[in-house]
């Protein structure tokens, strides 16, 4: 394969030149008519480069020229079978990674600290979740992965199983025994799905975790803008050997995607895959190096710790996570001030941390500037209170039988033992404690509250002060 080619940037760029009138999408034609302060953002290049589906840059639901040369050169790239090309985000590729495993009514493993578009995808898919606790750590309020032993429980308990899907890496670079959990979705004889988005640099530094093909997982899906170099948007799904039903893969992508892609976001994809064939190893050798260069700086500024997670997972160094309730602020708070006054903008606050991405995008200069900027961090009194982890509610009906079903609002402490029509996600620790469908209990409703009073926030619910709450009629 000649990686070095660019087979849907190049036609891209063809076609911008292009002098033929245009009266087809989009309407502003080229730029032609665009609005002056929008163009004198983006710049007349790009403008000229929105084009629609031109014979020449080939259809992304049906690619037999450019796009599929690309997609061919990203699976090389990869060490995928096949990959297909999302212009829809991560979120698109993980519903239809749900769609083509699952019928409704089919059971499928996956952790409680899954992403939301997770919960659509079995919602539209109608699939039955079975949870999976995550291990957890009460003193810094953050979830890692669900271990082979308790995929392994799950599975006796549950032989009728269609699927598994794990999160690879979680937010805060934590890495799952992912070859031993592949090993025992094989054994049961179903594929194993990974929520890979955070890890697509994974396969170009020996150094770096284990990527999740390379690890055996049967479909993953990345979003090549969050740590690789694509436009935001812009993701990839990969797919090997012969448990994932490929066409019900492309026929599910349809239900999901536009049918009007933007062809800046897939270009980005192709330009985004020809730089990690050429170029990976030595870039992320660069970000390994900067990460450690921050890590070990960091740690040197008293009252700060850089997160790393105990054995048996594996890490991602590039994910920079620091403590910074020690200080006696909470992260929310050191956020806005990084933000507003030192010039720093990180990637997650929460109660007790600051999270950042270091990729192939960073340099010496933001290193140096990030140090600096905690070393300015003020003190104060805020002492975070502990979480307790909470057991998982009981499921009364799927997600989807409960997001068609009627809902009303009620006070919160009329709630306990109804049924939760809200998906509603504390930070910390970022786990789902209710989900549509899902029993009320009164240790639910205390630790949301015990959440609220430490400074934390809720989300997904309608009101996020946990006054009322929206439950099935």
């Amino acid at each position: 394969m000649q990686f070095d080619r660019l087979p849907l940037l190049e036609i891209l760029a063809e076609c911008a030149e292009s002098q033929n009138a245009a009266f087809h999408t989009p309407g502003h034609k080229r730029g032609q008519g665009s609005f002056k302060a929008f163009q004198q953002l983006v710049g007349d290049r790009t403008l000229q480069a929105d084009l629609p589906e031109l014979p020449e840059l080939d259809n992304l639901f049906a690619p037999q020229g450019a796009i599929a040369q690309a997609q061919t050169l990203a699976a090389q790239t990869f060490g995928a079978g096949q990959t297909w090309f999302l212009a829809n985000g991560s979120t698109a590729g993980i519903i239809a990674a749900i769609l083509a495993t699952c019928n409704p009514g089919d059971k499928i493993l996956l952790p409680r600290n899954v992403h939301q578009s997770a919960i659509s995808g079995l919602i539209l898919s109608g699939a039955m979740p079975i949870f999976l606790q995550p291990e957890y750590d009460a003193n810094l309020d953050i979830a890692h992965s669900v271990t082979p032993e308790t995929v392994a429980i799950a599975l006796q308990t549950h032989p009728d199983v269609k699927a598994i899907l794990i999160v690879y890496p979680t937010y805060y670079g934590v890495c799952a025994e992912i070859q031993a959990i592949a090993n025992l979705a094989h054994a049961a004889g179903i594929p194993l799905l990974v929520d890979e988005a955070h890890g697509a640099h994974f396969a170009f530094h020996p150094d770096l975790p284990i990527s999740a093909l390379s690890a055996g997982a049967d479909l993953t899906v990345q979003s090549t803008h969050k740590t690789l170099s694509a436009l935001t948007q812009a993701s990839m799904l990969h797919v090997q050997g012969e448990r994932i039903d490929r066409d019900r893969i492309a026929r599910s992508m349809q239900l999901v995607q536009s049918t009007s892609p933007n062809y800046l976001l897939l270009a980005s994809l192709d330009a985004a895959r020809a730089q990690m064939a050429i170029e990976g190893k030595e870039l992320m050798a660069r970000t390994l190096e900067l990460a450690d260069q921050a890590r070990s700086s960091i740690a040197e500024i008293p009252n700060l710790s850089v997160f790393q997670p105990p054995e048996p997972f594996q890490f991602d160094r590039t994910r920079l996570t620091v403590t910074v309730s020690q200080l006696g602020i909470d992260g929310f708070t050191a956020d806005e001030i990084l933000h507003q006054n030192l010039g720093v903008t990180a990637e997650l606050p929460s109660l007790q941390h600051l999270t950042f991405i270091i990729s192939l995008g960073n340099t010496e200069t933001d290193i140096d500037q990030l140090v600096q900027a905690l070393k300015q961090l003020p003190s104060g009194s805020f002492s975070p209170m502990q979480i307790s982890e909470f057991d998982l509610p009981e499921t009364v009906m799927s997600p989807r039988e409960a997001f068609f079903a009627g809902s009303e609002t009620v006070e919160t402490h009329l709630a306990i033992d109804r049924v939760s029509a809200e998906l509603i996600c504390p930070y910390p620790p970022g786990i789902p404690v209710l989900l549509p469908g899902e029993r009320i209990t009164k240790g639910a409703i205390a630790s949301l509250k015990a959440v609220l009073a430490a400074g934390g926030f809720i989300s997904g619910c309608s009101d996020s002060s946990l006054n009322t709450l929206k439950v099935l009629r």
